[in-house]
């Protein structure tokens, strides 16, 4: 039997990278997506946002790319989508809603609009958006609805785990595959999509809606909790002059505990924990069991706090006022490996700053274009060096492992002044002090 025929419907961050790793698995592949240029990139194979190895995994299959396999083309068409594909994704944004905490439907309602009157034939539709739980039988019986094959034509949820900086290797080699289906033929197309992640050993997950839909909400409130959890601590430990690196490391050895998302900074950021984690309280709120998740506030809240306290460290590095003052900010995407900066930690911070009078000048090796495009009036520099030249303090906000490898002392001898923040706790301290750099990190003592 010849292998399902695949579409992906849109084309950011999930869905460029879903439409790449299945042609890597083998399958003929059609993508959409409504902004051309975009498109155009994509055509050309060329990724829309930086993510490592996704470049090289579209110049493998990009048809009309030399020497690629020519799996996955693109169009606008959905009546091509339609006649094309037995399994479609859809990979469409669900952003918060502007002013509330729910999330905005639209995109994901407008996509399965455009395609359901196009399935004339048998037809799997797989949302892989993260929704608000109950959205997916609404979608389905819309479907039923609406496409000509009527019955035949079938939803299922299929959430997606990705982690920017190693999204291909997670779609390529997924920790779990987690499908909410209707019935048999639902399950059975997708165990043959990904036969050879299953075959590999990855967990295949069959659940109902609802449980799919909740299963990507509920892992990241989880990792928000965690998150949040030490930075609660480091603000005791600051208070008592504790050290919350050694705090997270002697309760990371417990395995129930374990090591991972216990490091003390300036919280998390990005496209998607922030807005899940409101997206979530919102419809618990209106199920009526909006007090089972009441805890979500305050974690949004400790979040939060930490970037207004390293705004606070920086006045008092700086004698306690901002006004006209030379700040470098090392760092403006949410985390390392990604040109992302939504709802970016850093990129906040450098905003409050400047907007408080201070002159900021930032640098980052792989977000400095979209960081300018959220916020114009701040400096941005070609490198560490050069946004650290004639700075009162140097704030190291984005984890990027070059920053671990900079010399305090090259650095010393053009900054004005030699204080640096660590709001990430990832610089070692050692060898700031000995080039004779005040160092100060979020939660950790003062010497």
């Amino acid at each position: 039997m010849a292998s399902p025929k695949i579409t992906v419907i849109g084309l950011g961050y999930l869905g460029a990278t879903h439409a790449a790793a299945m042609a890597e698995l083998g399958f003929e592949v059609l993508g959409l997506d409504i902004v051309p240029e975009k498109m155009r990139k994509l055509e050309q194979g060329h990724a829309p946002m930086f993510e490592p190895g996704l470049e090289e995994l579209l110049r493998a299959h990009v048809a009309g790319v030399e020497g690629s396999s020519g799996r996955l083309r693109f169009t606008d068409s959905w009546e091509e989508i339609g006649a094309f594909g037995d399994v479609h994704f859809v990979c469409v944004n669900t952003p918060q809603k502007h002013g509330e905490y729910g999330c905005d439907m639209s995109y994901v309602d407008s996509a399965v609009e455009s395609l359901a009157p196009h399935l004339h034939g048998p037809a799997l539709v797989v949302g892989k958006s993260t929704v608000p739980v109950g959205s997916a039988a609404r979608l389905a019986a819309r479907i039923a609805e609406l496409a000509p094959a009527g019955a035949e034509a079938e939803l299922a949820w299929n959430p997606e785990f990705l982690r920017e900086g190693f999204a291909v290797q997670d779609t390529l080699h997924p920790d779990r595959i987690v499908v909410g289906v209707a019935g048999p033929r639902g399950e059975a197309l997708l165990r043959e999509v990904y036969a050879t992640p299953v075959a590999e050993g990855t967990p295949f997950l069959v659940t109902d809606f609802p449980t799919a839909e909740l299963v990507k909400t509920a892992a990241n409130s989880f990792l928000a909790t965690k998150i949040s959890f030490i930075n609660a601590m480091a603000e005791i430990c600051e208070a008592a002059d504790g050290d919350v690196v050694k705090l997270a490391e002697a309760i990371g050895h417990d395995d129930r505990i374990g090591r991972k998302f216990l490091r003390a900074g300036i919280g998390f950021g990005g496209g998607c924990l922030p807005k899940d984690l409101r997206a979530f309280m919102a419809r618990a709120g209106e199920l009526g069991a909006s007090e089972a998740l009441t805890f979500l506030r305050e974690i949004d809240s400790i979040n939060m706090r930490r970037r207004a306290q390293m705004v606070e460290m920086a006045r008092e590095a700086l004698g306690g006022a901002l006004l006209g003052k030379r700040i470098a900010v090392l760092g403006a995407t949410f985390k390392p490996d990604s040109d992302d900066v939504r709802d970016s930690p850093a990129l906040n911070v450098a905003g409050q700053l400047h907007l408080q009078g201070a002159q900021v000048t930032v640098y980052d090796p792989k977000g400095m274009e979209n960081a300018r495009a959220v916020f114009p009036t701040l400096g941005y520099a070609d490198s560490a060096l050069d946004a650290v030249r004639g700075a009162d303090v140097v704030l190291h906000l984005t984890e990027w492992s070059e920053f671990k490898e900079l010399d305090p002392a090259a650095l010393g001898d053009v900054a004005s002044s030699r204080h640096i923040l660590d709001g990430r706790n990832t610089l070692d301290p050692v060898p700031w002090r000995k080039a004779g750099w005040t160092f100060r990190a979020l939660g950790r003592p003062t010497l």
